[in-house]
């Protein structure tokens, strides 16, 4: 028996969702401090729409766990991204070396 690519997509996208939920309880979602961006210092774009679909670790607490999200900024060496768990939307600043959009087309 064939399995549906479209269905697999879809139990792909509920497994992660799953799987970020419970990475949430592992504590908060951990993003760059000001002083890591230093906003005032580098130039910042901001992508009026999500910008390009990507592949980004991410940290809940201890826990690490690698996302499809969207680039929504991005500074010369950080990624602002925006990603979803259910009726959960999630935003944080990752290092531009956490973030691959070579994958980017599952998002």
């Amino acid at each position: 028996m064939g399995t549906s690519k479209r269905l697999a997509a879809h139990y792909d996208m509920r497994s992660q969702h799953h799987a970020i939920l419970a990475a949430a309880r592992s504590g908060p979602l951990q993003s760059l401090t000001d002083r890591e961006l230093a906003l005032g210092e580098q130039p910042v774009t901001i992508y009026p729409q999500p910008y390009r679909a990507v592949r980004a670790w991410v940290r809940f607490g201890p826990e690490a766990i690698r996302v499809d999200a969207k680039l929504a900024r991005s500074t010369l060496s950080a990624a602002g991204i925006e990603f979803r768990a259910g009726d959960t939307a999630f935003r944080c600043w990752v290092w531009g070396n956490a973030v691959d959009s070579s994958e980017g087309d599952r998002a």
